[in-house]
């Protein structure tokens, strides 16, 4: 006999459609599955038939065949097993299970690995592979039971959650009743509320905390220069506190892309901050971009919608600093491999960090730096040109000093700071709302050109910056950008000279360090 489940796969952070055939036929015990599965998949059928048997069905000795299509595509991952299973039992064409026939489980779309005691385990990108089969115009599904928090935020659907062969099979057959899933209400959190570093516990810096504040606002990428103990690292942690709490789009981005590489806890279902990434600098290329064997996202795609932090900038491979490029620009990042391209989202905040010299103490007020012209510009010369063209913001720490570390007066808090951050969003959102931009820092050219109009005496301004500072086209865009910011931080509608002066100033490093 011949039967047919619904399923889906994943292609990047997108579901595709694969229809689960199964085939029984007389002859010599086997079991073979065919249409592009990787190993996970071919190792299944171990798993069914264990699972099988220990649920108290019986398990037909004859030839089987399991075809994945469309058999031209790559399935990858043990999410098949559950669907596998149904559609032998509805192949097998047992007596003992009543109403199991392949036209009741074709009502379904099942995912789903199994243990060998029939027990149905949680599998990767459920939130994903939900979306793009409600899009292709399913409405039923059956998933684990474990992975029904992270379906319950998707609305038009009905999700059955099961946790066993045999609850899936009495589900199917009408035998016993599971009630769908109940919708979830989206609530996000700030990393404050949930544990994260405030601002108040940083000392001093005001010039940093100004900088980093701007980025919050318009979305811009910073690069914090200072010797080693100035408190940059404590500073980045802190950014995430200030920036505006996620939208529910925004969360089910997050989450697609979360769930795809297995990072998504189960207990919430959801992203509920935005993402903080810390890849250390030994992180190889792949585990950067994505990809690889099994075409996970990797560090920037995991940072989508949130901070992308940097420590040591210059300790980073080249080849991984340059794979940013494309990100920075546009907010993807493209993987060509030879079997396929995937394009993930990338849509972050780049912090990074560095020392200005090797020793650390190139421009310190009290420390004498002890490296060499050639050191320094050797150590410097590991970000290139057109890495930094693309960070919006420098700003130079030096050391806090022993007076502002014990100072019993109370810093200016996240949430304060947060305040001013979400007001300038709100203008950014509704200067935007007929368009896909949400801040500043992604405007196009002709949007640019539209909402930063400067007068006479900005314009003398900036062509003076542009041509002593020798900046780039990209860098003239980008000061244009950061002064907006700066004015909707300072409720203004136009871009006033104070404004420019000091977007320019985070400019400065283009002069005094490459």
């Amino acid at each position: 006999m011949l039967s047919k489940i619904h399923s889906f796969g994943l292609q990047g952070i997108d579901g595709f459609m694969v229809e689960v055939e199964v085939d029984i036929n007389s002859g010599l015990p086997r079991f073979d599955v065919v249409g592009l599965a990787d190993t996970a998949i071919k190792e299944s059928k171990e798993r069914v038939r264990s699972a099988i048997r220990n649920s108290g069905f019986g398990y037909p000795n004859k030839r089987i065949t399991v075809n994945l299509a469309p058999a031209d595509v790559k399935k990858e991952g043990p999410l098949y097993d559950l669907p596998i299973a149904v559609g032998v039992l509805c192949a097998s064409g047992d007596n003992e299970i009543k109403n199991l026939t392949s036209q009741n489980a074709g009502k379904y779309v099942i995912l789903g690995e199994l243990s060998l005691n029939g027990e149905v385990k949680a599998v990767r990108g459920v939130l994903p592979i939900l979306i793009s089969a409600r899009k292709a115009g399913f409405k039923n599904f059956i998933v684990p039971a474990a992975n029904a928090l992270e379906a319950s935020f998707i609305e038009g659907i009905n999700v059955y959650p099961v946790s066993s062969l045999d609850e899936c099979v009495c589900f199917i057959s009408g035998q016993k009743i599971i009630l769908p899933v109940s919708s979830q209400k989206f609530e996000s959190e700030t990393s404050a509320s949930v544990g994260g570093l405030d601002f108040k516990y940083v000392k001093g810096q005001p010039r940093a905390k100004r900088a980093l504040e701007i980025a919050a606002a318009g979305g811009h990428n910073v690069l914090m220069i200072g010797p080693p103990g100035s408190g940059k690292s404590m500073l980045a942690k802190c950014f995430p506190s200030i920036l505006p709490d996620m939208t529910f789009e925004e969360a089910l981005e997050v989450t697609k892309i979360h769930s795809i590489a297995g990072e998504l806890d189960f207990k919430k279902g959801i992203v509920t901050t935005r993402p903080f990434r810390t890849p250390h600098h030994s992180a190889s290329a792949v585990s950067l971009t994505g990809g690889g064997q099994h075409s996970r996202p990797g560090e920037i795609s995991l940072a989508h919608n949130g901070v992308l932090y940097l420590d040591e900038m210059p300790e980073y491979p080249r080849q991984c600093l340059e794979m940013l490029r494309q990100p920075l620009e546009d907010g993807v990042i493209t993987v060509a491999r030879s079997a396929q391209t995937i394009t993930y989202p990338a849509n972050f905040t780049l912090i990074a960090s560095m020392n200005p010299c090797p020793c650390g103490n190139y421009g310190s007020k009290d420390k004498e730096c002890k490296c060499t012209p050639s050191q320094i510009h050797k150590y410097l010369a590991r970000i290139s040109g057109p890495i930094l063209d693309r960070i919006d913001i420098h700003v130079e720490v030096d050391n806090v000093t022993f007076d502002d570390l014990r100072s019993q007066s109370q810093e200016e808090s996240s949430a304060d700071i947060k305040v001013r951050v979400d007001k300038a969003r709100d203008i950014q959102l509704e200067r935007f709302k007929s368009s896909k931009n949400f801040s500043n820092a992604k405007m196009s050219v002709p949007a640019t050109k539209k909402y930063c109009v400067l007068s006479k005496e900005c314009e003398e301004l900036l062509k003076s910056a542009f041509t002593n500072l020798k900046l780039s086209a990209r860098a003239h865009d980008r000061i244009l950008k950061v002064a907006r910011t700066i004015a909707d931080l300072e409720g203004e509608k136009e871009i006033l000279p104070e404004h420019i002066a000091e977007a320019i100033g985070y400019r400065s490093l283009d002069r005094k360090y490459l």
